[in-house]
């Protein structure tokens, strides 16, 4: 079966590279993008497409399951940081947390990413599992990503003495200790599930199951082939962000796309020979690096790939096509806004808003909270992908689901 070849490759170049001198890393990223890759394309994870649902269709298990991964994600996250930094005093940060400057900026940042999603049809963790899956649009908006990020270096310098270079990091621990930080997200995370539950759609709407489907081998089949439940795929993700931390960085998925760009602009002088401050942020770190598909963030998106391509063959839904002229356009266009935004706001929906809240950071909740309004406003002026591209009102086993 491909999807069992798919995954013994996985296995043997996690195996591979835990061999070599200096590889557990490496291998642990690999194997662990693997996983990621699969719960995300398994549980059709995408940050936009979960949105729309809501916005369009008034369907909120999809952004119940991004609220259960926040909430998973900043539990482990702030027991995690208490070994980073055990007192955090005023002026110190955790090593490598996603927390930036909140301005102006990264308001822009966050507006211009939600446009991007809502035109390139995906955020850019989402369009690196359909590349897995074969999407005729990823290709595209991965490329225009990575132009995004050389306008965004393009115009860094000006920001940054402009705002950012003044802008205030805003950490909660430093505030409320860790106790308090956690506290008042999860508290602020369960008045958002009242709200969101009361969307919920009724049961009638969403199919049960009969007795005959209960046997083993048909729940089997229906965790290879159908779609998995919201509230599970949203758990896993907030636990993988936990389990990433413990062993590399903060989850992100850009910091090596962000860095070939800038090693391209720089190779061809594209960019100022100064970024001023950008080095000083943690986050999706784009610093141009010697061996850039040797990096634990290379091989993870490495892994989303190739997990997603894995599960997508399981379940009969690898299915490439021949991109049409509007798929180019929509990816290409989109996807700057994409790296543009990801850059300018040091990282996307999964370093800035996921990493960043559960860091218990005010850029997360801040870039978060304007690509939403930018998803929203998007759709209202009717700039999203076509009605055939998106998500089917109820989820069936078997049923593709596929955007772009």
């Amino acid at each position: 079966m491909p999807a069992f070849f798919v995954l013994a490759l996985v296995v043997a170049g996690v195996h591979l590279l835990g061999q070599r001198s200096g590889g557990r890393t490496l291998a642990f990223a690999l194997g662990l993008g693997a996983v990621l890759g699969v719960v995300l394309q398994r549980s059709r994870f995408c940050f936009y497409c979960h949105a729309r649902d809501y916005f369009e269709g008034g369907d909120s298990r999809g952004l119940l399951a991004i609220v259960a991964a926040i909430a998973v994600g900043t539990v482990g996250m702030h027991v995690v940081m208490t070994a980073w930094l055990p007192v955090p005093l005023a002026g110190r940060l955790p090593p490598d947390a996603h927390i930036g400057p909140v301005s102006w900026a990264l308001v822009a940042a966050g507006l211009a990413f939600g446009l991007g999603m809502v035109i390139s049809g995906s955020c850019i963790s989402a369009h690196w599992y359909r590349l897995g899956e074969g999407s005729p649009t990823a290709p595209f908006a991965l490329a225009g990503a990575a132009a995004g990020f050389l306008l965004g270096f393009g115009s860094w310098n000006w920001l940054y003495s402009a705002t950012i270079a003044t802008a205030p990091v805003v950490w909660l621990p430093h505030h409320l200790g860790y106790a308090g930080s956690a506290a008042l997200q999860l508290l602020v995370l369960g008045f958002v599930s009242a709200l969101l539950w009361r969307r919920l759609p009724a049961s009638g709407t969403v199919p049960q199951s009969s007795p005959a489907t209960r046997s083993f081998g048909a729940a089997l089949r229906s965790l290879i082939e159908g779609r998995w439940n919201f509230a599970w795929g949203g758990l896993l993700v907030g636990a993988i962000a936990v389990v990433a931390v413990l062993r590399m960085r903060p989850l992100g998925v850009t910091a090596a796309l962000g860095s070939g760009a800038r090693g391209f602009g720089d190779h061809h002088a594209l960019l100022p020979t100064r970024l001023e401050g950008l080095d000083s942020f943690g986050g999706c770190v784009t610093a141009v690096a010697e061996s850039l598909w040797q990096t634990p963030n290379a091989l993870l998106v490495g892994g989303i790939v190739i997990g997603a391509l894995a599960a997508a063959l399981a379940s009969g839904q690898f299915r490439p096509g021949w991109p049409s002229g509007r798929q180019v356009a929509r990816g290409l266009g989109g996807g700057v806004l994409l790296g543009w935004g990801a850059m300018t706001g040091l990282g996307c929906t999964v370093g800035n808003l996921l990493s960043g809240t559960m860091a218990g950071a005010l850029s997360g909740w801040v870039f978060g909270a304007s690509l939403l309004f930018a998803v929203w406003a998007g759709l209202r002026l009717r700039l999203g992908s076509p009605p055939a591209q998106r998500l089917l009102p109820i989820d069936r086993p078997g049923n593709p689901n596929i955007h772009s």
